[in-house]
């Protein structure tokens, strides 16, 4: 018997920060439209963030060109303070951050249920690049 069950696919990353500014990074808008894009060509030109069991949040991605964009949006079922976040897409796929506090390091793991419309791979490289961003941007400010 067949069960459609979604492919998990991970990404992650060590932030050379404390959890504290981490998860300040990752949650808080004025810092999700500067981190939030998978390469150059696109940006995050707004982004609202109701961090709680219930919330809902919203980011705006957009090529730089206008060409095209979209927006990234869910309701949070899990809120762990400095330590997990999970939410429901509106395409009702899962994804859930665990946060791992490593005194002057925090590592950061995302695994998200990959949609049946792109190749794997090309999701997995698209959320790491993202990820990689983060690491960036949150180790740079």
């Amino acid at each position: 018997m067949e069960t459609n069950q979604p492919t998990k696919v991970t990404v992650q990353a060590v932030i050379q920060a404390p959890i504290e500014k981490v998860w300040r990074y990752w949650t808080e808008p004025v810092h999700i439209t500067k981190w939030n894009q998978a390469s150059e060509d696109w940006h995050a030109p707004r982004a609202e963030n109701d961090l709680r069991v219930g919330g809902k949040f919203s980011t705006r991605m957009e090529a730089k060109d206008g060409s095209m964009g979209f927006d990234f949006a869910g309701e949070y079922d899990v809120v762990n303070h400095h330590e997990a976040i999970g939410y429901a897409l509106g395409d009702e796929r899962r994804v859930d951050i665990a946060f791992v506090d490593q005194g002057n390091e925090t590592k950061v793991i995302e695994t998200f249920d990959a949609d049946s419309s792109h190749p794997v791979e090309f999701q997995q490289a698209g959320w790491q690049a993202i990820m990689d961003n983060f690491k960036a941007y949150t180790e740079q400010n």
